[in-house]
């Protein structure tokens, strides 16, 4: 062998083990390079003569490129997501799209009814916020599943499953959507048979079902208020073809630290629920303490009052959590107040009144819910 031929086959050698653990590099290198000199000495047999660089480097093209022979090498899975956690990450991904579809669905209803001058460019927003926070989603998601791949994490969720924890996946299947039964049903009925075809009820989500959809959710609410992902739309709409800017009150800076703080303990909620989804009573008490965090943050918004200041033309209005809208008459009059920004302003405050009041009483419910629970269990 030619100095030429040396070098080219240290380079191989040298890329095969900088994709090879330390402990390991020596003693397979060291394989290799016996298996190089034994092939090259068999041709050079056979030609009767040393072989040239093109030569040794057809040898090396043979045993492989140096990524996927250090790959026949390495200890671990062969693939990033491999057949078992596959399903797994399918629904993930399929059931936060879906999350992120109503998400978006909804801001892009919020801008066409609004009154924007330029739909086409409401709509555009849309397909560009949700194609963004998809590629965010699917990217977070295959990181997760490719680290318990290579760790061989297997999270008690995925083998100590119960049937009725699997009330949500039926939700793939069209027949839960009744279509498929109906027709079943004509069919039967006008054949003159009394056959009831098969159905598959969505029911009520279980536990892991619930705690499933919660983390996703929730994991996208962190990375908006992380700044990390945005949806169009949220932030601005128009009024009779004037852009209406929306900008959160200083209750929101002064709670941000605590919401991120609350919105993780419940993310960590959904994944105790998951991995340990027959600990009934401990869970019970998790929830309970979770609705109680849920309505202390909903008495400090209660108590700051302001929560929006919207702003137009040089005009300024605010919406508010005000107690005293909580009256049916208020509620009534929902249709009577104006498109002006004035009146925006006092219908959203009327609505947002109502619905923080329906979220207390939830709330509290969930509370006595979750201790009854840890008391009958």
């Amino acid at each position: 062998m030619t100095g030429t031929s040396d070098d080219i086959i240290e380079r191989w050698l040298e890329a095969v083990a900088a994709q090879l653990p330390p402990e390991t590099r020596a003693d397979i290198t060291d394989e290799l390079r016996e298996l190089i000199v034994s092939r090259m000495e068999a041709k050079e047999r056979d030609l009767g003569r040393d072989l040239t660089p093109a030569e040794v480097e057809g040898v090396l093209k043979e045993i492989g490129h140096p990524l996927a022979v250090a790959a026949r090498y390495r200890a671990g899975p062969d693939s990033l997501i491999g057949p078992e956690l596959l399903p797994w990450w399918l629904y993930g991904v399929k059931a936060g799209l879906l999350v992120l579809l109503a998400i978006h669905a909804l801001s892009l209803v919020v801008a066409l009814v609004s009154g924007p001058r330029e739909p086409g460019q409401a709509i555009a927003q849309a397909f560009h916020g949700f194609f963004g926070s998809g590629l965010t989603l699917i990217g977070a998601l295959t990181l997760a599943g490719a680290i318990m791949e290579h760790y061989r994490i297997r999270p008690k969720w995925m083998t100590e499953w119960r049937a009725k924890d699997l009330s949500l996946f039926g939700l793939s299947d069209p027949l839960t959507w009744g279509v498929k039964a109906r027709e079943a049903t004509q069919a039967s009925g006008s054949a003159g048979l009394n056959l009831k075809p098969v159905q598959v009820h969505a029911g009520r989500a279980g536990p892991a079902s619930e705690a499933v959809f919660s983390f996703l959710a929730l994991g996208l609410f962190v990375l908006w208020w992380l700044g990390l992902v945005s949806f169009p739309g949220l932030a601005s709409f128009e009024i009779a073809d004037q852009p209406v800017t929306v900008a959160g009150a200083p209750v929101w800076t002064a709670l941000y630290a605590p919401i991120l703080a609350f919105a993780l303990a419940q993310m960590a909620v959904d994944l105790f629920t998951l991995i340990n989804p027959t600990a009934e009573r401990l869970r019970a008490l998790f929830r309970a303490g979770v609705a109680v965090g849920n309505l202390v943050l909903l008495w400090a918004l209660v108590q700051a009052g302001e929560l929006f200041l919207l702003s137009s033309a040089g005009e300024m209005a605010t919406v508010a959590i005000n107690r005293d809208l909580l009256t049916l008459d208020w509620l009534r009059m929902i249709d009577e107040r104006g498109r002006d920004l004035a009146g925006v302003g006092l219908t959203l405050s009327i609505l947002l009144t109502w619905s923080a009041a329906v979220i207390a009483l939830m709330m509290a419910g969930s509370v006595l819910a979750n201790l009854v629970r840890m008391i009958r269990r």
